[in-house]
């Protein structure tokens, strides 16, 4: 069992929750044409998130695979699946924190509400929507 997160762009996910729930399946069907595994392909502020989360939460390896946290990275979006239920609390509060940082989305998958959270334009993030 695992706790999943997403970070976004905000410039390409709709807003409004039945058109961003929409556009989120089409981007976890992972239709681009690349590998997930490299930030490259992020936009600039996903890769500035991805450089600092990695850093405190390693990807998961052959050695850790229990332990780290597998990204599943898009142009537009980084998936997170966090595998050490020890951590989970402190995972999203980094998540959340880096997301504010940078101004990117933030969608908590796993929640029983399915928050997604956008820039605030003043450092923070602001509830867009929930169940």
């Amino acid at each position: 069992m695992s706790y999943d997160l997403v970070v976004f762009s905000p410039d390409a996910a709709p807003a409004k929750r039945p058109a961003f729930l929409d556009w989120y399946e089409a981007q976890t069907e992972w239709p681009e044409e690349h590998e997930y595994d490299d930030p490259a392909v992020a936009t600039p502020a996903l890769q500035a998130f991805y450089a600092e989360l990695a850093a405190a939460f390693p990807p998961a390896s052959d050695e850790t695979p229990e332990t780290g946290t597998d990204y599943t990275i898009g142009s537009m979006l980084i998936y997170m699946t966090f595998n050490d239920w020890d951590k989970i609390d402190e995972a999203h509060g980094a998540v959340f924190a880096l997301a504010a940082k940078h101004e990117l989305g933030f969608f908590d998958v796993s929640s029983d509400l399915a928050e997604a959270w956008l820039p605030d334009r003043k450092g923070g993030l602001r509830l867009a929507h929930a169940d």
